[in-house]
């Protein structure tokens, strides 16, 4: 692109005030060559001192009132050099003409770290969202003021958005729908920006300091009152330690006094890699701001964020600080060693409070310096292991006269159920005239997956101090019975690996990776409407002497070393040896219950046995200062009255228990105390262990296999009907059609969808649908699918067929009797008497599904799959569907209909065809009924056929279901070894008669005799024929 200086004169005659003062530059400095990354800047901040002449609007409607009481707008710049002027041309000796690009805006998320378009400028607003590109055009020049400053003074030109003269709203047109695709804007070319640099970047010369201005005067549409702008230089720019002056202040002597440390026992980093380390710990993550539980004061005094203004957002949390993070940037670390291999680091970082609702990441990426901002600088030596700095409040002055604060942080190495962490410190005030503030403490918890390398080095461990307590929960929740004992003998739970020849270490590391939890949960039992969704986080942080994970031998952590002999190499073990300590942090995120647990520490025992975890949980609470500081009993500001049972689905039988999770949280104090509790029970979604793939595939193939062997029986029904009619003609035209269909109709549909003909409510589907698993390239299971849709189009085949074989006796028996049409057999008062009853229990089913959940048939329901996609389901669509297998259970429904219209005396239906079939049906409804369908209410694709929120899809319902199957199968039976004539006199009780008389209607015709009869005369004609053709020859 090629970059006019058009106005070079304009910029001279503006930038006047910077020239006058302004030193000859030295021509070959070789800071002319690194303006362009040196003096670029991303997310700072700029605000306006208004009196009326707002630079552009903001569009909030969408934004609910309650939301925008807390949610604080951000107002962000960013500033790119886009050329320097090599060129004699335009170059003075006082300065060197450049171009840039900036770009502000007003945004409740988003940053702005693309260079946007330099062809032309733009301002573009959308619903929370507003921003403006200007290009500039000006110098370079550099300053001897403030000890040294590099400046640069340009103008402007922009496409400003239009106010509305003589209105008391003066962006009006915001309200106007559409204004997003035309603003009213105006072209100005009248704006000066003028931006400070600090020559050497330093504790208080950190910041870039700016201004913006309007150049045309007040009364013209396009002034705008003066912007500020405030960043710091960014990564390219070399930082100077050397403000020990201002750093003895805080950390002389040293180390400094700090209340986290003044009852001692807890080791810290003494190593050489702090600062490696602390930057992994911190770069881009969050740390949590503690409560200030043992403050003694007034309410400001004790609800103050530290050295932080509080804002709104802030002050909403009461002293409590519920998601207040701080984020650490601009982190620079100079290391030394000292002869004695002792280390010694100069360290320098900017402290960030982040608001509740502010994006953590977005915090992340400003630069603006404000009251939100510690500017830090401090030393850490290795024989305390403490970081000790200064810190100094948004923008100061050369004298650090606002570095008031002193910041403390610590890398522990001994962990507890009291102390997670693994960073940790304070930020205390330093100002003996004013204690402004009470100590504020941060910290951020330690996971599993980031304990590894430099820092697993140095053996960090953890202390148990629970076990007893955890003892006694064992025994309030282990009673003995005989289901105990069934459950200890036949079932198998996570466990240490045996006969394996892992090591202990490896072994514990692997359970470890078994118990932990990532899963989704919903409240147990579930209820009947769509529960709110529950994320269940489960980190265990030690198992037994291994803290962490088990990496290599190199930087393996146990609290001991008394494991010399493997796990596995035991022949008998104590039942206390089966009983593994156990330390955990739960984390439950969800959006409308459980609002007052956020974290639990958990400490307790792991039986083996049964898979169980008992275990006591301190909570943290985020609760006023005032509620925390007149609880006595907390435990280092956590509630430790927390009791916590954890149960394990087992590795074995998972085709017949849910493979599920089951967290029980009960607080133990009085239901009076404002850190009470009510008790917890969730379910999670189904759980994977590590050696699940397996059992997935043997499981999803043994179902297969149960689908063949039904399937083939199923054929073997059919076929035996069909033989069975031929030497029972007489009776063909009795079976009824309706039936067939339901049958034919229940294998078409797997034939069209693709979905299974029987065991169709098999939960299998969902796993093979899992991402993590590409079951469908499994060779084997592919034979499985392959037999199963043949033998699907077998047993339709063979329906058809029988379908066929009674349509054409019922032709031949009218092809006899012309005239009497109604003794022939006919399916219509079949049909509409069942599609009657079915219709009915349909619609009770629908009214029983609307009282029990409040969900009428024309609501919808929003679904998960396994891919995270949404699925809309309309319930009445939703349980018509479940409602159709519903009618292939019954299927003989049809035929005793018709068997009572046609009163017969005859045995239409085999017992083998219509007995076995009953019993395939029945067969799923067992297996569902002992293994139960997976509780998992967000993910659609894990109940194919059956709701268990649908009422008679519960366990209920397979027994009912399965009970009516049976009765039909029996009812179908009777009708056939009694004559009609013999039944109706069974059912008949005194004057009443449950059937009516037996009627000549539908009395037989001789069916068997009239198709010998169509044989011979069809003989007889072929013989005429064949004389004629004779003759004729």
């Amino acid at each position: 692109m090629t970059y006019k200086y058009d106005r070079i004169d304009e910029v001279k005659r503006e930038c006047a005030f910077v020239l006058t003062s302004a030193p000859v530059l030295v021509p070959d400095d070789n800071r002319m060559y690194g303006i362009k990354e040196e003096l670029s800047f991303t997310n700072g901040d700029w605000w306006q001192e208004i009196n009326g002449a707002q630079l552009m609007p903001f569009d909030d409607r969408d934004v609910s009132k309650s939301s925008l009481d807390l949610v604080s707008r951000l107002n962000l710049v960013s500033f790119w050099v886009t050329d320097v002027d090599r060129s004699h041309q335009h170059r003075s000796e006082k300065s060197v003409s450049v171009s840039a690009i900036m770009e502000m805006g007003i945004t409740l998320e988003g940053l702005f770290v693309q260079k946007p378009y330099e062809g032309s400028p733009r301002f573009d607003i959308w619903p929370s969202h507003s921003q403006l590109s200007i290009l500039f055009q000006g110098i370079y020049t550099e300053s001897k003021e403030n000890g040294g400053e590099r400046v640069m003074c340009l103008v402007g030109n922009a496409m400003l958005p239009s106010r509305q003269p003589d209105s008391t709203d003066p962006w009006e047109w915001v309200k106007e729908t559409g204004y997003t695709n035309q603003p009213p804007l105006l072209q100005d070319d009248q704006i000066l920006l003028v931006l400070h640099y600090p020559k050497t970047f330093t504790l208080t010369n950190r910041v870039i300091q700016g201004s913006m201005r309007s150049l045309n005067k007040k009364s013209n549409l396009k002034y705008f009152d003066e912007v500020h702008i405030s960043s710091w230089l960014g990564a390219s720019a070399n930082y100077e330690f050397g403000s020990e002056k201002i750093v003895s202040k805080a950390c002389n002597p040293y180390p400094s006094k700090d209340n986290l440390m003044e009852g001692g026992g807890i080791d810290v980093y003494k190593g050489l890699d702090f600062c490696l380390i602390l930057e992994r710990f911190t770069h881009g993550e969050a740390i949590t701001v503690v409560p200030n539980w043992r403050c003694n004061g007034t309410d400001d005094f004790c609800s103050k964020l530290g050295p932080f203004v509080s804002d709104k957002e802030i002050k909403a949390t009461d002293g409590g600080f519920k998601d207040v993070k701080l984020v650490m940037q601009d982190f620079r670390c100079e290391k030394r060693t000292f002869r004695d291999n002792a280390g010694f680091s100069r360290i320098s970082a900017v402290f960030r409070a982040v608001p509740p609702f502010e994006n953590q990441f977005n915090a992340a990426q400003r630069t603006g310096l404000n009251n939100m901002t510690l500017s830090a600088e401090g030393v850490w030596n290795s024989s305390s292991g403490q970081l000790c700095m200064v810190g100094c409040l948004g923008i100061v002055d050369a004298e650090g006269r606002g570095c008031n604060s002193r910041i403390c942080l610590y890398i522990p190495l001994l962990f507890s159920i009291k102390q997670r962490n693994i960073i940790m410190g304070t930020i205390s005030s330093i100002d003996r005239n004013a204690l402004s503030y009470f100590p504020l403490s941060f910290e951020k918890l330690v996971l599993p997956a980031e304990l590894w390398d430099q820092y697993t080095a140095a053996h960090p461990y953890y202390s148990y101090s629970k076990i007893e307590s955890a003892g006694a929960v064992l025994e309030k929740n282990v009673p003995f019975n005989f289901g105990t004992v069934i459950k200890k003998s036949l079932l198998k739970f996570p466990k240490l690996e045996e006969d394996t020849g892992l090591e202990f270490l490896v072994s514990l590391s692997l359970l470890s990776e078994d118990l932990t939890l990532h899963n989704s949960a919903f409240p147990d039992p579930i209820p009947d409407s769509p529960p709110p969704r529950t994320d269940v986080q489960m980190e265990i942080i030690s198992l037994g002497p291994l803290f962490g994970r088990y990496w290599s031998s190199q930087n393996s952590t146990t609290t001991s070393s008394e494991e010399d002999t493997p796990y596995h190499s035991k022949d008998q073990y104590t039942e206390k040896e089966l009983l593994l300590n156990v330390s955990a942090q739960l984390t439950l995120t969800v959006k409308k219950l459980h609002n007052n647990i956020s974290v639990i520490f958990l400490e307790g025992l792991y039986d083996q046995r049964v898979g169980k975890m008992y275990l006591i949980g301190c909570r943290d609470v985020r609760a006023s200062w005032k509620i925390l500081h007149e609880s006595m009993d907390l435990e280092a500001g956590l509630d430790c009255l927390v009791e916590v049972v954890v149960s394990y689905p087992p590795t074995t039988a998972r085709w017949l228990v849910n493979p599920t999770a089951r967290i029980s949280i009960s607080s133990q104090r009085n239901e009076d105390d404002p850190l009470y509790f009510s008790p917890i029970k969730l379910v999670t979604s189904p759980l994977m262990y590590r050696k699940q793939r397996k059992d997935i595939l043997s499981r999803r193939g043994l179902e297969g296999i149960l689908r063949i062997l039904t399937l083939s029986a199923t054929i073997s029904c059919i076929l035996s009907q069909i033989f069975y009619i031929k030497d029972n003609l007489d009776s063909v035209p009795y079976i009824s059609l309706v039936m067939l269909g339901v049958q034919a109709l229940g294998y078409s549909l797997p034939l069209v969808t693709g979905a299974e003909a029987i065991f169709k409510r098999m939960a299998a589907e969902s796993y093979a649908r899992s991402p993590s698993y590409d079951l469908q390239k499994n060779q084997w299971l592919q034979v499985i699918d392959y037999t199963v849709k043949l033998l699907v189009l077998v047993s339709f085949s063979l329906t058809l067929r029988l379908f066929q074989k009674v349509w054409k006796s019922r032709i031949r028996l009218l092809t006899r009797a012309p005239l009497e049409p109604h003794r022939v057999p006919s399916d219509k008062r079949v049909l509409i008497v069942t599609s009657t009853i079915h219709a009915i229990g349909y619609v009770m089913v629908l009214a029983i599904h609307y009282m029990k959940t409040n969900q009428g048939p024309l609501s919808s329901d929003k679904l998960l799959d396994s891919s995270g996609n949404s699925e809309t389901l309309r319930e009445w669509e939703t349980e018509l569907e479940e409602y159709l297998g519903l009618v292939q259970d019954f299927f003989l429904l049809p035929q005793i209909i018709g068997n009572l219209m046609w009163q017969i005396d005859c045995k239409p239906i085999r017992k083998l065809y219509f007995i076995g079939i009953t019993v395939i049906r029945v067969l799923p409804h067992i297996y569902d009924y002992i293994r139960s369908p997976i509780p998992n209410p967000y993910f659609s694709e894990e109940y194919e056929f059956v709701n268990p929120r649908l009422d008679f899809y519960s366990k209920f319902g397979d027994i009912a279901i399965a009970a009516t199957a049976v009765f039909l199968a029996f009812t179908v039976y009777i009708q056939q070894k009694w004559n009609y004539e013999k039944l109706s006199q069974t059912l008949t009780f005194g004057q009443c008669r449950l059937l009516p008389m037996g009627s000549k209607v539908y009395e037989r015709l001789p069916s068997q005799s009239f198709e010998a009869e169509l044989v011979s005369a069809d003989n007889d004609d072929a013989k005429l024929k064949k004389e004629q053709d004779e003759s004729d020859g």
